[in-house]
């Protein structure tokens, strides 16, 4: 899953970077306005962190951009300020939730989790999809009730085409939600051939239809054939 972190402080917004990209989340960080609100029009995020109080305006202009753009990613904002009315203008905005400063990374990472969980998967804990079962919380995938051992990359791939289901990405689109925003400089994709090609492996050895279709010239859709 990809996020973009939106914090001025610079031993705060790295040890929060750090500590998501331990946790198998792959994090963008800015540290102001300007450079978060281009990153958004131009990216994709599952989910937004953003303070309130950055250098160049208000986190809270950032969450108008991204609801008046149409943009779809959850939204957390991460704030000093515990201001009542703060919070309710963010949630009112269209935040998905508020987490006040200080707090416990661990903390952070749940409310991430449980944000994803019910914009991506319904609030389940599961995602099952005919005989392929995925439980991210222990990032495990089965197949027939069978598990299957992925690598990380591998997983995420995976994921991010089935809950993309049905939908045409491009392979700039996969690359830079698997390995983040810098791999749109790559000259080639081989990298990424090679993860669809053992992923497919994988699943078909272990009794899977081959739901991953290449779209030629374009990237790849995962879907019933």
């Amino acid at each position: 899953m990809k996020i973009l972190l939106v914090e001025d402080e610079p031993t705060l917004g790295d040890t929060i970077r750090r500590y998501l990209n331990g946790e198998g989340f792959v994090c963008e960080w800015v540290q102001d306005a300007i450079g978060a609100t281009d990153k958004i029009l131009v990216y994709e995020y599952d989910c937004v962190l953003i303070d309130i109080m950055l250098p160049d305006g208000s986190g809270l202009d950032i969450v108008r951009t991204i609801k008046k753009s149409g943009i779809v990613t959850g939204i957390i904002i991460i704030s000093a300020k515990n201001d009542l009315d703060d919070k309710l203008l963010g949630l009112d905005l269209g935040a998905d939730d508020y987490l006040a400063k200080p707090f416990h990374l661990s903390e952070l990472n749940s409310r991430i989790k449980a944000l994803l969980r019910r914009r991506k998967f319904n609030g389940e804990n599961e995602i099952m999809f005919n005989e392929l079962t995925i439980i991210p919380a222990a990032q495990e995938v089965k197949i027939l009730d069978n598990t299957i051992f992925l690598t990380r990359k591998e997983y995420d791939l995976l994921l991010y085409l089935l809950t993309n289901k049905n939908r045409v990405l491009t392979k700039s689109n996969i690359a830079e939600h698997l390995y983040g925003d810098e791999i749109d400089q790559a000259d080639t994709f081989n990298f990424l051939y090679s993860h669809v090609k053992n992923l497919r492996k994988k699943m078909v050895d272990a009794g899977s239809v081959d739901y991953i279709q290449s779209v030629y010239g374009i990237g790849y859709k995962f879907a019933e054939k």
